[in-house]
């Protein structure tokens, strides 16, 4: 809509297919993003007839851009998190979102907001192999979700096989540096996740869907991609209040639920040293359940720990590699 109102005042009179093919949508969705303007106040008018154009009301203006410093540095910093992390969409929105909102701010405002965006470094990162989603797919499908309406995928799998879906979006989420969708897949009679930047197209339909009741999209999109076949499933008892343990392990590495005696962590791991790892920072007495092979990790982590608690000088066992020289 923003771009649209942006060409309405740059080029008067464009028609609705020339607007359409500018913004890359169809003139049924260029026809609702004039009616939201309209709703939105702003004057839009479009003419009559095939060739009729789009322009706004004489004497309308899009009014100046006016933020405190607080609020641009609070866009800017929003603006790179998402470059950084993987959270924005498109190849170049965020590029040409702070270059429109430099055009607007007071020179002395822009010049700060500048070097906010040239100082600022984040240790998150984007997966490197994951392109950004296209913007109109990730709306249509957050509509979706939040309308309760089923839509039709034309989805791309892995390996490049191309397919139709019929999906009840049940939620989406930003994980790892990737937007993913869950929900119902009629064609699997199933509930699947879906990366959203492998996903073609979205055509909204009109059937409505009931969520089922107390549906943790978080839990739905970890635990499916957990379940890889190179990943060992691991179920330990935590000995600790529910809260506390949910406070040091979030919902992206594990499902937690209250048994007796503690705090069921149910995840996988691909390498079962890294997890005995994690249990011992965790600082709480556990109890493995599966795997045996996980027992075995946590003995030779407590060997290696003892080992190096000596005199520094006991060589290492039979097989285990020494120190470098």
């Amino acid at each position: 809509m923003l771009a649209l109102l942006e060409l309405l005042q740059a080029r008067p009179g464009l028609t609705g297919r020339e607007l359409a093919a500018r913004l890359d949508v169809d003139e049924r969705t260029l026809r609702r993003y004039a009616a939201r303007l309209a709703e939105l106040g702003v004057p839009v008018e479009a003419g009559r007839g095939r060739y009729g154009g789009y322009r706004l009301l004489p004497g309308y203006k899009l009014p100046p851009l006016m933020l405190t410093d607080d609020e641009a540095t609070a866009v800017v910093l929003g603006l790179l998190a998402g470059r950084r992390t993987g959270l924005a969409v498109g190849e170049a929105a965020t590029e040409s979102a702070l270059a429109k909102i430099g055009r607007v701010l007071p020179a002395a405002l822009r010049e700060r907001v500048a070097a906010v965006s040239q100082a600022v470094e984040m240790t998150s990162r984007a997966a490197g192999d994951a392109p950004a989603p296209q913007a109109r797919t990730l709306l249509a499908l957050a509509e979706a979700a939040t309308r309760r309406r089923r839509v039709r995928l034309g989805y791309r799998s892995f390996r490049g096989e191309r397919s139709e879906r019929e999906l009840d979006p049940y939620g989406m989420v930003f994980h790892a540096g990737r937007w993913y969708v869950t929900g119902r897949d009629h064609r699997r009679g199933e509930v699947r996740t879906f990366r959203v930047d492998r996903v073609e197209s979205v055509e909204p339909g009109e059937e409505e869907f009931a969520e089922p009741e107390e549906f943790d999209p978080v839990r739905q999109v970890v635990s499916g991609l957990a379940a890889v076949p190179y990943a060992h499933r691991v179920e330990v008892v935590l000995h600790a209040e529910l809260e506390e343990v949910r406070r040091r392990v979030p919902p992206s590495v594990a499902a937690l639920d209250p048994v007796p005696g503690g705090v069921l962590m149910s995840t996988r791991a691909e390498h079962l040293a890294g997890m005995a790892q994690m249990l011992a920072g965790l600082g709480w007495p556990f109890t493995i359940r599966e795997p045996d092979a996980l027992r075995e990790e946590v003995r030779a982590l407590a060997g290696r720990l003892l080992r190096s608690a000596g005199d520094g000088l006991t060589p290492p066992e039979s097989g285990e590699a020494g120190p470098e020289r």
